[in-house]
């Protein structure tokens, strides 16, 4: 197993890679959707994007990532004694058609199709995404954590306003689009839409030597903004490895997003799905409570029992990577940086005694 850090894209500075390094991190999941375009999400902080009925902000121009671009990135992390694991989430204006069943869905499969071409050319083994029309959605923000530590979280409601047309996976990419919102439509449906995304990838990926990892639905309820959710209790996670055999079909396995999970234990989830060697990486954070009422808090005082995680891990040979994604944030003059401080060396001497053990 490896220790690792998450960055969003305004992260992506030697500043936060030395912070990396000397939390004993040794790779890099990096995020290039900039989701912080909102007034109200403010990256000040460098906190997790939030958002609103309003989303995140635009998304993109619909241009790639240059194979430029991602060597850049990959040695100046490179430069620091890191590697790069994984790009987490395309940008929405290059796949808003695949997600919604529209007209430009052939056009925008072959965008991701060559955007994944690029990155294995770039030597960037994994790929995140999160297939999802209404995306992170219907958290607060409060005093959740010990010591009243800020953190996010659920209180007890759902957002069921309509997803706006325009906007998917809380990013808008088209300012001008007809007023109305996006169809309501079955899980079934989103499936088909799943169904036809890894038809279209996986065999593009096992050749670009790219494992595509996928996220479970955050927060997990069955619906979300009048949008239905794929992966909201630990079995459906399955379904989606079934959909396609290959060893590049693989999991963005988020132990907070499972916990929350009214059915299964996550536990039990990780053994299940570690077994069939198919978890990339994992988001490493803790949680209370379950949907529509939980809260994250920090990583050694949760429902979650991170050692035997870990322990389960290690029985099932898991040698990926392990990143915190995101914490509480801490009352001191630099917030965020405590939090993941904590929480880094938390993993590293959690890991540390586990892999010392018999």
């Amino acid at each position: 197993m490896k220790l690792g850090f998450g960055l969003y894209r305004h992260m992506l500075n030697q500043q936060h890679y030395r912070f990396a390094k000397q939390c004993g991190a040794t790779h890099i999941v990096a995020h290039l959707v900039d989701y912080f375009g909102h007034e109200k999400n403010s990256n000040v902080d460098n906190n997790q994007p939030v958002g609103g009925r309003e989303g995140w902000g635009l998304a993109g121009s619909g241009k790639l990532w240059s194979l430029q671009e991602l060597l850049k990135i990959r040695n100046e992390v490179n430069s620091h004694g890191l590697e790069l694991e994984a790009i987490e989430n395309f940008d929405p204006s290059i796949w808003h058609d695949i997600l919604l069943d529209g007209p430009k869905k052939e056009q925008q499969m072959e965008q991701v199709r060559e955007q994944i071409r690029i990155v294995g050319r770039a030597g960037i083994p994994v790929f995140g995404y999160n297939f999802s029309l209404a995306g992170v959605s219907s958290r607060s923000v409060g005093p959740y954590a010990r010591g009243g530590a800020e953190s996010v979280g659920m209180e007890g409601s759902v957002d069921e306003t309509p997803v706006p047309n325009g906007m998917v996976w809380n990013m808008v990419y088209n300012q001008n689009a007809p007023t109305g919102s996006v169809k309501r439509i079955s899980h079934d449906e989103l499936w088909d839409r799943l169904q036809y995304f890894l038809d279209n990838i996986i065999p593009v990926a096992a050749q670009a030597g790219v494992k595509m990892a996928a996220h479970p639905d955050d927060p997990p309820m069955p619906y979300v903004r009048n949008t239905p959710r794929l992966v909201y209790q630990p079995q459906m996670y399955q379904r989606l490895l079934e959909m396609n055999p290959s060893p590049n079909n693989q999991l963005e396995f988020c132990l907070g997003s499972i916990a929350e999970m009214t059915e299964g234990d996550v536990h039990e989830a990780t053994d299940f799905y570690s077994k069939q060697n198919r978890i990339a990486y994992i988001h490493f954070r803790n949680v209370v409570g379950k949907v529509p009422d939980y809260k994250e808090v920090f990583v050694d005082e949760g429902d979650i029992d991170m050692f035997r995680i870990l322990k389960i891990l290690k029985k099932n040979s898991f040698e990926g990577v392990l990143i915190p994604d995101h914490t509480p944030q801490m009352s001191c003059g630099a917030p965020w940086y405590a939090g993941m401080a904590y929480a880094m060396g938390f993993m590293k001497a959690a890991m540390t005694i586990v892999d010392g053990e018999d």
